[in-house]
């Protein structure tokens, strides 16, 4: 950023000097050219560079090009003051473009600027060692003091603190965080002193994710960028014949001045050169992606926006994307003559040697303490439930399945996850265990609906749970109970229903919907950095794991795309009234470029406007 503010200083300076010069030449009125050439080449000593080192390398046919035949024209038929108005005229433009550049990429570098520069590491006879972060190991303690920015991704082990995640995730607000809370490398460590076990090698820790993600989304252009490149190589030469007929013809077949018609030829050149063009539509995509990445949505280049745009069907997974994925326990319903306490512990003392995330949810449930002594037989019956022999007594712990197994008589469930539990072949009652929606499912179906896309859910859970999160959303067509080739398969059928120019997106969280992720016309990671297979397949990645930034991302690829398309109607509609005047001999080379860089700035200022 250091080096583009000193081009910016020394552009500033060029032009000042040259138009002290340029000024001096026309207000002493001088017989020699000297002031002028010493103007022009002052501030087109650049342009002459950029031409020279173009016809060297192949690339002829570019704006540089332009400019310096166009300049060397006026000079050749001593139109001096013309050619030095050209050139200040076109850097001039040409500096504002760059600051505009500068702000966006000062956006980006904000974005990627996340990586910690150091690591308090704590060894083992206690001394804290600083060290780079890349050489930080996975399993190694780290400390975090007030102020400081967390190295790697981890898991607190020690203290308690509150953490700005605005960086990683887009959220303002700061998230408290204590002992067995999850942290990322990249977030702000605002209070306590925490410590934290690295659980993720420096490559594969949040930061060095979302510097690689936004660096890739710079590089990858979208279909409109593609055609003013090519529009480009072909323009250019097809401007250059046309200048010389404009000479040529008028001159052979109509006996006309030869000054007049180049001097008309030299105007066409000026006004054709394609750097509005060529910047201001990139640049659209470009603050685009900055603008995006600001709501805490990683965009992979202009390519993404393009498919966003045309977005006719949006395909939900259910958990972890409409739901938060997170199992808890929302309620305890003992049978008559059971504590809520004891049906509790006992069903926690059965669970305790399993993995199963509702197991978890009923551990992390209970406060009190478990003697694992007490626990001398443990079986788990896979889709069921478990056995478990605790202080002597037969503990039964799963659905209604495992119940009838060992003959305890239980109470059905619907849309929830029910853990029914039994003592001895006595029934002592359930727990309900949930996956919350997301506070924001509801309202982003409802705003895509209003868009005209039509949402859909698939997901592999059982039908009674996919029609609860589906009437729950708002989402009328759904599919349950699905593998992830049967999701793969039915992505297919769904994109068949499909006109040509619509694209439909699916958005999912896991390593499950990395096919479809991969297989959608756009796909987006919910909370992607669980997920680097869903991360590498998804087309943006959502941070927060907020469905509704979904519904912004595509307004901001609906923005983005009108942005080019409004700028390249500018700059062609300006270009060719001004041609046509310069034909005509109504316009000078000077007027000439003072429009063709004005359509140049309101370009770039249209295409850097807030998304």
């Amino acid at each position: 950023m250091e080096e583009s503010k000193g081009g910016v200083t020394l552009t500033v300076v060029k032009i000042a000097l040259s138009g002290a010069l340029f000024l001096f030449g026309l207000f002493i009125k001088t017989p020699f050219p000297a002031p002028f050439l010493a103007s022009y080449l002052i501030v087109g000593f650049g342009v002459i560079v950029r031409a020279v080192k173009g016809v060297v390398k192949g690339d002829v046919f570019n704006e540089n090009f332009l400019m310096l035949i166009a300049t060397i024209g006026a000079i050749a038929i001593g139109e001096y003051p013309e050619a030095v108005a050209v050139m200040l005229f076109y850097q001039t433009g040409e500096l504002f473009q760059e600051i505009a550049v500068g702000r966006s990429e000062k956006s980006i570098s904000a974005l990627t600027d996340i990586r910690p520069d150091y690591a308090d590491v704590r060894g083992e006879n206690g001394e804290i060692t600083r060290i780079s972060p890349e050489k930080v190991k996975k399993g190694d303690i780290i400390v975090i003091k007030p102020g400081g920015r967390v190295p790697s991704d981890g898991v607190i082990i020690s203290g308690s603190t509150s953490l700005d995640e605005k960086n990683v995730t887009g959220e303002s607000a700061p998230r408290d965080a204590s002992v067995g809370d999850g942290i990322v490398s990249g977030t702000v460590n605002i209070s306590g002193m925490i410590e934290a076990r690295v659980t993720a090698e420096y490559a594969d820790s949040a930061s060095v994710k979302i510097s690689r993600l936004v660096e890739s989304g710079r590089a990858n252009k979208s279909e409109t960028e593609k055609f003013i490149t090519r529009f480009a190589r072909v323009y250019t030469p097809a401007v250059i014949i046309a200048a010389a007929l404009i000479t040529v013809v008028p001159v052979l077949f109509f006996n006309a001045a030869f000054a007049d018609w180049f001097m008309r030829s030299l105007i066409f050149l000026v006004i054709s050169c394609p750097c509005a063009l060529t910047l201001s539509v990139p640049l659209a995509y470009f603050a685009g992606v900055g603008g995006a990445a600001k709501e805490g949505v990683l965009v992979k280049g202009g390519a993404c926006f393009d498919a966003l745009s045309d977005v006719k069907m949006a395909v939900f997974d259910k958990t972890g994307t409409l739901t938060k994925g997170v199992f808890e326990v929302s309620e305890v319903v003992p049978a008559d003559g059971v504590s809520e306490s004891a049906l509790l512990g006992l069903t926690a003392r059965a669970e305790y040697y399993s993995e199963h995330p509702a197991a978890k949810a009923v551990k992390n449930a209970f406060a009190g303490d478990i003697d694992e002594k007490l626990i001398t037989s443990c079986r788990e019956y896979p889709g069921e439930g478990v056995f478990a022999v605790v202080d002597g007594d037969e503990i039964v712990a799963g659905n209604e399945k495992l119940m009838r197994r060992f003959g305890a008589d239980s109470r059905g469930g619907v849309a929830e996850t029910r853990i029914h539990a039994a003592k001895n072949g006595e029934y002592l009652g359930y727990i309900v265990i949930s996956d919350e929606i997301k506070e924001t499912a509801a309202d982003a179906v409802k705003k895509l609906k209003k868009k005209g896309v039509t949402p859909i859910m698939l997901t592999g859970d059982i039908e009674e749970k996919a029609a609860f999160a589906a009437r729950e959303t708002g989402i009328e067509e759904y599919y349950a109970g699905l593998l992830p080739w049967d999701k793969y398969e039915k992505l297919i059928e769904l994109k068949a229903r499909l006109a040509p120019k619509e694209k439909l997106m699916f958005a999912g969280d896991g390593l499950n919907d990395a096919p479809v992720l991969a297989l959608a016309d756009a796909g987006a990671a919910m909370g992607g950095l669980g997920s680097d297979a869903a991360v590498e397949a998804a087309d943006i990645v959502v941070m927060n794991d907020d469905p509704a930034k979904l519904v912004c991302v595509i307004d901001t690829a609906k923005t983005v795309r009108a942005r080019a398309a409004q700028n390249i109607a500018l700059s062609l509609g300006i270009k060719f009234a001004v041609q046509v005047l310069g034909i005509m001999g109504l316009a000078a080379m000077w007027s000439a470029v003072f429009a063709d860089v004005g359509a140049s700035l309101i370009a770039v200022m249209n295409a850097c406007r807030k998304p």
